[in-house]
């Protein structure tokens, strides 16, 4: 994997497993964090053998111990400055901020976001999260709605709350969300992979890659942040 861009990103790759008839046995997403401009980094699919700390490897997951093929399915990529801090770890700011992987039904699609207080102070939020939609180079979308509640999307549980102060002591955490129905009618569908998002005003912003699949919706709901238990 070579960055031929101008500034440090981070990467998640997805494997896919396949059988020697062609169907997709498993999954595996690879993270590799800040690669500088300009810099390759190499890895290896392996069975077996780990060696050093493992870093160079990517291991075959369980459920695709007989796989005869592997392929790259998707590449998401970053800046390094923005990308999500891995669990078990807290950036500077005090706060890791992070989406899950989303659930899907009948064309409606939820993901949430995720923030955990992992600093020494409390911390607070007030409101809905601000978001700014992104394409596959990072440049602003337009024509979609950013709307703050359910939207008349469907009928969605926290959605149409009120919006509340939220203060977070060391160790407690947040939770908002994203809500969308991928339907296409005339027009253009519209995907989005990259979302950048700040807990707060002022807050250094996170850039996540959940893939939104608006179709010809035009609008996007958002849940407030609310204390999880």
């Amino acid at each position: 994997m070579t960055n031929d861009r101008a500034e440090a990103m981070t990467y998640t790759v997805r494997f896919s497993f396949l059988s020697e008839q062609g169907h997709v046995m498993s999954h595996v997403e690879e993270t590799v964090a800040d690669v500088g401009a300009g810099r390759t980094v190499r890895r290896t699919v392996t069975r077996t053998g780990m060696s050093g700390d493992g870093r160079d490897r990517i291991m075959v997951p369980d459920g695709a111990a007989d796989a005869t093929y592997v392929r790259i399915s998707d590449v998401k990529r970053v800046p390094a400055d923005e990308a999500p801090a891995p669990a078990g770890s807290c950036p500077e700011s005090g706060v890791r901020l992070y989406a899950d992987q989303g659930d899907a039904a009948m064309g409606l699609r939820v993901v949430g976001l995720h923030l955990e207080n992992c600093g020494g102070r409390p911390y607070r939020l007030d409101g809905h999260p601000a978001l700014e939609l992104l394409d596959e180079d990072h440049r602003p979308v337009d024509g979609v709605e950013i709307v703050h509640g359910s939207g008349d999307i469907a009928t969605l549980p926290g959605y149409d709350v009120p919006a509340r102060a939220v203060t977070l002591k060391p160790g407690e955490s947040a939770s908002a969300g994203m809500a969308w129905r991928n339907t296409t009618g005339g027009g253009t569908a519209v995907n989005v992979p990259y979302v950048r998002v700040a807990a707060r005003d002022g807050a250094d912003p996170v850039m996540v890659a959940p893939e939104l699949d608006l179709g010809t919706t035009g609008r996007l709901a958002v849940r407030p942040w609310t204390k999880e238990p």
